[in-house]
């Protein structure tokens, strides 16, 4: 807690003021679609332009920014996912060819007379590979979120790229401390390990609010001042504990409560960067420069891509999410800069591309559905012959009612529907503990994100005698999401869904929903009828 009172105690009458400009210029940036850090970026330039500095609180919340993502990073490891050829495989590739493919580019023009570039000895031309080799996970969870595509098989292979790279770039941090670690490391590590299952309880009794938050950031600093004493990268201790709850089912509600925290705190990261360097017109150029290589990126992630044997599409909606550089590269950079490994002005540089490529990256995910509609035929020819089962046609075959949401109240929907359609009632769910749960009371599922429209993408549209498809999912979007998409592939059968509020009712019949029921509205009648029920059932007294 040392470190917060720190924060706190070095706000002066310029932290306030600069703050504020960074938030007007977020807002503005967000207004067109791009990401708030493009605006931080860009505040941090301006106010480098008017001579303005920032102050020791500035730098306190970049330190935390960095600390609390490294966290929450730790807490999203999956394992399993991480293992999946598709992931390793393309990430590592990807990160080896691009990092040894601009190495070889920079030296190449190093004997030329292009400003900053010529020169470059080996070393730093594989340094800055290296830092143009990441995409942005920032970017790519705020394309996912608006788009409804976190769940999707895109979404979560690009996400696993994503931690990849941020794993490779930690090993980065750790490397360029060039500590000696403490005789006593070993024995912390160790003793933390032991420690995780009274970890894991204090988790569970944390309830859902504010000391969840609380708890989260116990551990994101207490980690990293643990480290830190025993000569350790601290951020490294922010990412093994979240690296020791991460396979726990609140891991990811504990990583979301603390989502605002970090982004707020990083807010003096990319600060901090743009008022450490002042673009010029040379700096700018070799960013336009290097910018040429954002093609190059998309291109060799889809050809990796559909080599694992993804689907075409599945390939270039998550190239194109990845289509940028990344807050990890000026991360790599400043830290390479402060060590003297690099001049100052390729900061610049680093800044300059993430926002140009920011800026080039939201259209093309706006608009990922129609450039892969009109480039659907160059692009299946790069498709495998063989493709992952997840990735496979879905058939529906002889059923003829489809439930999407096999909670209780899919789950009521779905016996309710045998009795009508006998054997003929199929459900779709993406949660392997409701899957295994209805598979062993005999009921008929199929895995898959119904609420995203890439999962019906994979139907087969001839092959399938559907009449009724229910949309039982507790979320609105995803049942807003999954009546367009069933629309959109031109089924003509009846559409229901469930909703929780008034309002939500016109959006799902315009989406194409024929019938709503309003589960709040709906709840007290069958509560009444069930207790009139009873009550007609009970002796008379």
């Amino acid at each position: 807690m040392e470190t917060l009172a720190t924060l706190f105690a070095s706000i002066d009458y310029r932290d306030p003021v600069w703050i504020a400009v960074a938030y007007f210029l977020g807002f503005v940036v967000w207004q067109i679609g791009l990401p708030p850090l493009v605006g931080f970026l860009i505040a941090g330039f301006l106010l480098n332009m008017l001579g303005a500095s920032g102050g020791d609180f500035l730098n306190e919340m970049a330190d935390l920014g960095v600390t609390l993502l490294l966290f929450t990073i730790g807490l999203k490891l999956n394992i399993r996912q991480l293992l999946r050829a598709e992931v390793w495989g393309v990430a590592t590739a990807h990160m080896g060819a691009v990092t040894i493919g601009i190495a070889a580019l920079l030296l190449l023009l190093s004997g030329t007379a292009i400003p900053l570039i010529g020169g470059l000895s080996a070393p730093t031309a594989l340094l800055l590979g290296f830092a143009f080799s990441f995409s942005s996970t920032v970017f790519a969870v705020k394309v996912f979120e608006e788009k409804g595509g976190m769940g999707s098989h895109y979404g979560r292979v690009a996400i696993g790229v994503l931690i990849v790279q941020d794993i490779a770039a930690v090993v980065f941090l750790a490397v360029s401390m060039a500590k000696i670690p403490s005789p006593w490391a070993a024995a912390i590590i160790a003793a933390l390990i032991l420690s995780k299952p009274l970890l894991v309880i204090l988790l569970k009794r944390a309830g859902h609010g504010e000391l969840l938050i609380l708890y989260g950031l116990v551990l994101a600093l207490g980690g990293s001042a643990l480290f830190e004493f025993v000569s350790l990268k601290g951020d490294l201790g922010a990412l093994f504990f979240g690296v020791l709850l991460a396979q726990h089912p609140k891991a990811a509600e504990l990583a979301k409560s603390l989502l605002s925290l970090k982004d707020l705190f990083l807010v003096g990261f990319f600060l901090s960067i743009g008022m450490a360097v002042l673009p010029t017109i040379e700096t700018t150029l070799v960013a336009l420069l290097l910018m040429l290589l954002v093609p190059v990126k998309v291109l060799l992630f889809f050809f990796l891509f559909t080599r694992f044997n993804l689907r075409a599409r599945t390939a270039i909606f998550a190239s194109l999410s990845l289509a940028n550089f990344s807050e990890f590269g000026l991360i790599v950079v400043a830290i390479a800069f402060k060590n003297g490994w690099l001049p100052e002005e390729w900061l610049a540089v680093m800044a300059i591309i993430v926002v140009i490529s920011f800026i080039i990256a939201s259209p093309l995910n706006v608009y990922n559905s129609q450039i892969f509609k009109r480039y659907h035929d160059w692009l299946h020819k790069f498709e495998h012959r063989e493709r992952l089962p997840v990735d496979d046609l879905i058939r529906f075959g002889k059923h003829r009612a489809l439930v999407c949401g096999m909670g209780r109240v899919g789950a009521g929907a779905y016996e309710h529907l045998q009795t009508v359609f006998k054997g003929e009632v199929v459900g779709v769910d993406f949660d392997e503990e409701k899957i295994a749960l209805n598979r062993s009371m005999g009921r008929e599922i199929i895995q898959g994100d119904a609420g995203n429209p890439d999962f019906w993408q994979r139907v087969d549209r001839k092959d399938h005698a559907l009449e009724l498809v229910m949309l039982c999912m507790p979320n609105h979007e995803a049942n807003l999401n999954a009546a367009r998409a069933i629309r959109e592939w031109g089924f003509k059968g009846n559409i229901a869904a469930v909703t929780k509020y008034d309002d939500e009712e016109a959006l799902l019949h315009k989406a194409g929903v024929d019938s709503t029921f309003n589960m709040y509205a709906e709840v007290g009648t069958g509560f009444a009828q069930h207790s009139m029920s009873e009550l007609t059932k009970a002796p008379i007294r």
